[in-house]
């Protein structure tokens, strides 16, 4: 079931959410085709669009396409057009497995571009790792802090452990000693545990685990007096709501921790309980930011798609715009060695005032904002 209210929007991610599901065998889709007799050079997208990811996948999919279609309006690389292709997979190992295969086997792919979702993300970057190092993988959405100094993975945005590490910071104020982790599900329990559990230790703060357990409404009506007052929450929409509206009034205030890709505009509108306000990271400008960058992808997705502006699309053009700048400094003839060469350098870039600080070793972390869901209902940038 989506979470955006728009109906059009809504049969479109439920159609493409039933088509996910039907097989394991990864589905190639590309924007309108390119008429310039120039050949193309080919950049692959690997989406997630499984029930519980295709919101975030879709979003950040329709920012990426958005920035190639103003790109190669605008000449592409150097009069060569980039043909932006995404394999629309259903989350599984298998489907997995096969994209990287198929992947394998086009010489024409010089890399991959925007893997989504976070989970999605981290397993094509093992993949990627053993099968095919030679390729570079630009921009995953979400990556962990474990993946982030891979050989041919180049993470841009902040990975959880730094958004963690912020929301919890921003409320030190308030003499916190202990920190709550709530898993939605055995996955995220296996995934992010050990982010969770370094954080935490690095704050020197006490943390306590709940779940992964099967219903996460009763989960949040067992929190009590002396449960932690923050909770840093890891699981999608869907499963933030139910476990909020589990939660009962509090005598002392309780505040959420999502990550950057749960959708507070669709938890407003859903009903989420108001006893504990909803902070939700952000690794991208704020959608209403003067950033120039932010004109650009507003400007932009207005001109070409029926689509708010939402920070996950936000964070596709991003990435987009900052794959097509490293492009731009390429020494060589494109192939995927080059291309490899290109993004090894880790420089810094600046995409429309946001700065991209691509070195795992750099000394200040990567951008990291919030926003919050107060418990009067109001979404506070």
């Amino acid at each position: 079931m989506s979470l955006i209210t728009h109906p059009g929007r809504r049969l479109f991610l439920g159609s493409l959410a039933s088509l996910a599901a039907a097989s394991a065998a990864p589905a190639w889709a590309q924007g309108p085709k390119l008429t310039t007799g120039a050949p193309p050079l080919a950049l692959v997208q690997i989406a997630d669009m499984s029930a519980g990811q295709i919101d975030v996948s879709k979003d950040f999919l329709v920012g990426a396409r958005a920035a190639w279609q103003d790109i190669n309006a605008k000449g592409g690389l150097r009069g060569r057009p980039i043909q932006h292709l995404t394999l629309e997979v259903d989350g599984s190992a298998a489907s997995l497995r096969q994209a990287v295969d198929s992947v394998r086997n086009q010489p024409r792919v010089l890399a991959l571009l925007g893997t989504v979702g976070d989970r999605a993300a981290a397993q094509v970057t093992d993949l990627l790792r053993r099968d095919l190092p030679d390729m570079a993988h630009v921009a995953p959405w979400l990556q962990n802090t474990s993946s982030s100094g891979d050989g041919n993975t180049f993470a841009i945005f902040a990975s959880r452990q730094e958004q963690i590490t912020h929301a919890v910071r921003s409320l030190s104020v308030m003499g916190v000693a202990e920190l709550g982790a709530v898993y939605a599900s055995p996955a995220e329990y296996a995934t992010y545990r050990d982010d969770v559990e370094k954080t935490a230790a690095s704050l020197k703060l006490r943390l306590r685990s709940y779940g992964p357990v099967a219903d996460l409404q009763q989960l949040g009506r067992t929190l009590s007096p002396d449960s932690p007052r923050i909770l840093i929450f890891l699981g999608g929409t869907p499963e933030l709501l139910q476990f909020t509206q589990g939660i009962d009034k509090q005598a002392a205030q309780r505040y959420i921790i999502a990550m950057s890709d749960v959708n507070l505009q669709a938890l407003q509108q859903m009903g989420l309980s108001r006893h504990a306000p909803v902070i939700a990271t952000q690794v991208v400008p704020l959608v209403n930011s003067p950033a120039p960058v932010v004109k650009a992808y507003r400007d932009t997705l207005a001109r070409l798609f029926d689509e708010p502006p939402t920070p996950q699309s936000l964070a596709g053009f991003i990435a987009a715009r900052y794959s097509y700048e490293v492009l731009l400094g390429l020494e060589a003839s494109p192939s995927r060695a080059s291309v490899l060469q290109a993004f090894a350098r880790r420089a810094v870039v600046d995409v429309g005032g946001y700065r991209i600080d691509p070195d795992p070793r750099r000394k200040n972390s990567a951008f990291v904002t919030q926003s919050m869901i107060s418990s009067d209902g109001r979404l506070v940038g």
